[in-house]
Formats: C-alpha cells, sequence, structure tokens
C-alpha cells in the first residue's frame, strides 16, 4: 500500500511556490509520493488567461520531472466534467484501491472547506494534509484531527495570477517560475497580449 498525496490545481503556469511546497511536503510528511493534479480547463472559466489544458500539463511535467517522488497526473482529464474532488479521490480510490490517498491544500481551501461539495464525506475517508496561506488562521475542529493535519510549509507570496499579469504587461518572470517554464512559455507565447 502507497501513500499519495493529491495536490490539484489549474497550474496556469505552474511557479516556483507549487514546486517548493510540493517538495516541502514529500521531504517533511510520511507520503511515498505527491501527485500534482493538474484540472481540466472548466468551461465557465475560459479565455486569454488559461492556457490549454495540453499547455498546462506540459509546463507541469517540466517541473515534476526534476523533483524526487512528485509526478504530474493528467487523471482528471478523463472524469466526467464538472470534476469535484470527491469525484476524483473517488475515482482513484476504485482505480487504486491499495492506496491511501490524501488531499493537500492550502489554508485559504480549509478556510471555505465547508462549501465544498461533500466536504464531511472527503474528511470521513481521506486524510487532508493543510500548508499555511498568509492570513488564513488553520482551526481544525476536535473531531478531525486524527483525520486534518497541517504540514508547516514556508509561506511562498508568488501566484499564477501574478505570473500571467507580469507576462501581459511585458515584464520578466524570472524566479517567479522555473527556467523551463519561463522558456516554454516564451516559446510558446503564452499568456502574452
Amino acid at each position: 500500500m502507497s501513500k499519495i498525496g493529491i495536490f490539484g490545481g489549474s497550474f496556469n503556469p505552474i511557479h516556483v511556490g507549487h514546486a517548493l511546497i510540493a517538495n516541502y511536503i514529500v521531504e517533511n510528511s510520511d507520503l511515498d509520493s505527491l501527485w500534482l493534479m493538474v484540472s481540466p480547463l472548466n468551461p465557465l472559466k475560459e479565455g486569454s488567461t488559461m492556457a490549454s489544458d495540453y499547455h498546462r500539463l506540459r509546463m507541469t511535467e517540466l517541473v515534476t520531472r526534476r523533483m524526487e517522488r512528485v509526478i504530474t497526473s493528467a487523471f482528471e482529464y478523463d472524469l466526467p466534467k464538472p470534476s469535484y474532488t470527491i469525484d476524483t479521490l473517488n475515482a482513484l480510490q476504485a482505480k487504486f484501491p491499495k492506496d491511501e490517498f490524501y488531499l493537500v491544500i492550502g489554508a485559504d481551501n480549509w478556510c471555505l472547506f465547508d462549501r465544498w461539495k461533500a466536504g464531511d464525506e472527503i474528511i470521513s475517508k481521506y486524510h487532508i494534509l493543510i500548508y499555511p496561506r498568509r492570513g488564513y488562521d488553520i482551526v481544525i475542529p476536535e473531531q478531525y484531527r486524527d483525520r486534518v493535519a497541517v504540514v508547516d510549509a514556508p509561506l511562498i507570496e508568488i501566484s499564477s495570477t501574478q505570473v500571467r499579469e507580469r507576462l501581459s504587461q511585458l515584464k520578466s518572470i524570472s524566479f517567479y517560475v522555473p527556467e523551463s517554464v519561463e522558456k516554454y512559455i516564451i516559446d510558446n507565447m503564452l499568456y502574452m497580449k
């Protein structure tokens, strides 16, 4: 049995903050691996600021191929849309019944967790690892403390939105994204007006 962390997101684009958090989690938890689960394009969010599923997946692969025990996953691409987290986790458990899945989310998402579809079911069936985000206090009710834990990862002040805004203004994104991702974005003229 493997313990697998699921760190989902649009990764639009993946940046050094994603990589730092992923690396910290695999080095400081008992997870066997961490899957960066690239979410498929949401038809309601289509627009010039969203790179295609293909490009977001390729950029994420450029980062994870240099990391130990961190892999890129397109698992959600084959699920019915929209795919809610509970649907993804249940589908993963059905496909890999011997493995144990851990949901990795930021403190911002934990603060909204009561609004998630089937949040109680997620907590009852899966473990949750929460990493800190500035401005969000992490409060775990007593009854969840055997299923929900905080990972004391470093606070990262970089967002994909900042990266896209810098690109749209033709500003440098060096040090915001790994060099391979910067080259990929420029070569494919992503996010630039």
